[in-house]
This record gives structure tokens, C-alpha cells and sequence, in this order.
């Protein structure tokens, strides 16, 4: 059984690395001051898998931006045209598919994923499940 400081360490790891720590880790009967070196080496990949992410949510966001724009040059007259050409083809039962598709662009939990989303849900047809 892990120890409370054992489980925060495990949630960290997960947190920069994806994925839990395997049965042996070295942090778990290392002295004190290895504990603060491990952790220390972790908190820097956490720190960068932060940044790594948020550089990530800028690309996906200019891209499905530019998608938008490739949508309004095949002659949809405003954003709300060119919004429903681009879900035409996919099926939406509830508010949860929206996010769906929003977090399929990579955008959902960003502020103008957030706001997509509520946009979203004004335009798109909701079908009746069968």
C-alpha cells in the first residue's frame, strides 16, 4: 500500500507523464534528499509537458480557424453557415456530442472551445435517438 506521499507522487508522475508510475519506483525508498531530486526532475517535465500543451492548443486552434476560413471561401456568406457545413455530416443527440466534436479539434477546453461549444448547440440540429 502506498503512503500519502507515495500518492501524490504517483498522481505527479501521471500528471508529466501520462501514466502512472510502474510497481518499483526508485522515489519509493529513496532518502529525503534523493525524494526532492526525483521530484524536482519531474516537476521540470511537468513544466514543460505544460507548455508543450499549451503550444499545442494554439496549432490546433489555427487550424481549425483556417478550416473555418476554407469554409467561408467555398461560399459561406457568415460563420454560422460556414459552422453548420462543418457539422452537417455528424450526428448530435445531446449538448455532450458538441463537446465532442469541439474536443475532436483539439479546442474544447480552451476559452474559444468553451465559447464554440455554445455556439455550436444554437446551430447544430439535435437528431431523436432511434
Amino acid at each position: 500500500m502506498f503512503t500519502y506521499d507515495e500518492n501524490i507522487f504517483s498522481d505527479f508522475h501521471k500528471d508529466a507523464y501520462g501514466f502512472r508510475p510502474r510497481e518499483y519506483h526508485e522515489f519509493w525508498d529513496a532518502t529525503p534528499e534523493r525524494k526532492q531530486e526525483i521530484w524536482d526532475m519531474v516537476a521540470d517535465d511537468f513544466e514543460f509537458e505544460i507548455e508543450r500543451e499549451a503550444r499545442e492548443k494554439v496549432v490546433d486552434l489555427e487550424r481549425f480557424n483556417a478550416l473555418l476560413e476554407k469554409f467561408m471561401t467555398y461560399g459561406a456568406a457568415d460563420r454560422t453557415t460556414a459552422l453548420r457545413w462543418m457539422t452537417e455530416d455528424s450526428k448530435f443527440y445531446n449538448e455532450q456530442d458538441v463537446e465532442h466534436f469541439v474536443w475532436n479539434q483539439g479546442i474544447l477546453f480552451t476559452a474559444e472551445g468553451r465559447a464554440l461549444v455554445k455556439e455550436l448547440v444554437e446551430i447544430v440540429k439535435f437528431e431523436e435517438y432511434a
